[in-house]
């Protein structure tokens, strides 16, 4: 019997609603399976822990959090509460970059049942590799003079260690896929970092002559995403280039309230975080009409990475048989409340057919 030690940070908003609900589908397949146990511990860290104690989380939340196998973050953020830039710089992305999570993973799929804004949707099936650690969002700048000659200066920074790394990975993911490698670029018009970005590209390339890899701008990239999604398999981008690409991922699914996402330690130094794309969404907290399917498929991506893919593959087949029976939240034309959603999709999770 494996057994897996979970850090739960269920944070603010409709995190409260959400992160119960796929701890409750996680028990399920769990039990379905009978080869696996998790143990949970929850935080109660976020915005009303920082109207209490002056901070998002404890002083030493890093060293707590680093005894878990996973971290399974619901959402982070009340604007009524908190600033977003403390909220986030002083939960979210704080354990990102102490724990050195360098590689944030997307996916972004078409689901039976769900209405995508697109006229004649595809079958997509997209993987973004998004550099998570420096690019666009480094903390490198400043604001310097004031009045008409204020000035505000915002370097973005680019490492080999950690392109390398990012495009690595997005090959080797290309790799267990269709084989397919697109990197987001800029070059035209950004004239130092992208050339960079460009070249590290065309370097570990050739460590993968089997991959069928290509570049495109990201303007033209993130066209193309809403006109011909079904032709990409996985796409390598920088911080705020993959940002961008994975909410035009959601949108076309039909809702960012689906869309999972992965934070990675690429080494295993310490643990991963998974967290849905979606924001807190203070405004609809407490009414049960959160839509728990991003938390849920947040979870099947934990487990994957906790080695746990045949129940995860379960999990998502679960969801997918979920949306297809009509059985949906309000966000995404259906009538179910968080809970019926949550409860359908663990009655669905099966053994799947390698696993029996």
């Amino acid at each position: 019997m494996k057994q897996y030690k979970i850090a739960v940070i269920p944070g603010d908003g409709i995190g409260k609603e959400v992160v119960p609900a796929a701890l409750d589908v996680l028990q399920q397949a769990a039990e379905v399976y009978g080869d696996v146990t998790f143990d949970f511990t929850e935080f109660p860290w976020g915005c009303d822990f920082y109207q209490k104690y002056g901070m998002m989380m404890e002083e030493d939340g890093i060293e707590q959090l680093d005894k878990f196998d996973a971290i399974l973050l619901g959402a982070v953020g009340d604007p009524r509460l908190v600033p977003d830039h403390i909220s986030l710089w002083g939960l979210l992305i704080k354990i990102r970059r102490e724990m050195d999570q360098s590689l944030n993973i997307r996916p972004a799929k078409y689901f039976k049942g769900l209405a995508s804004p697109l006229a004649a949707p595809k079958d997509f099936d997209i993987m973004v590799v998004r550099e998570n650690s420096e690019g666009e969002y480094s903390e490198v700048g400043g604001r310097i003079h004031k009045g008409a000659d204020e000035v505000a200066i915002q370097n973005a920074v680019f490492t080999r260690k950690a392109t390398e790394r990012a495009m690595r990975y997005g090959f080797q993911l290309a790799a267990q896929r269709k084989g397919k490698l697109m990197s987001a670029t800029k070059s035209n018009g950004i004239v130092h970092s992208m050339p960079f970005w460009d070249s590290v590209f065309a370097e570990v390339s050739q460590e993968f002559p089997e991959i069928n890899a290509n570049q495109n701008h990201i303007d033209a990239l993130a066209a193309f995403l809403v006109s011909k999604p079904q032709e990409f398999d996985v796409i390598v981008a920088s911080n705020l280039f993959g940002d961008i690409l994975t909410d035009i991922g959601g949108a076309i699914m039909g809702s960012i309230g689906i869309a999972p996402a992965a934070n990675l330690n690429s080494t295993g130094e310490h643990p991963s975080m998974f967290e849905p794309v979606h924001g807190s969404a203070p405004d609809i907290y407490g009414k049960g009409i959160a839509n728990p399917i991003g938390q849920i498929w947040t979870a099947k991506m934990m487990l994957d990475h906790l080695g746990e893919a045949n129940m995860g593959a379960s999990l998502l087949q679960a969801i997918e048989e979920t949306t297809a029976a009509g059985i949906k939240t309000g966000d995404i034309g259906g009538q179910a409340s968080t809970e019926e959603v949550a409860k359908e999709i663990g009655k669905r999770v099966k053994v799947t057919p390698d696993k029996a």
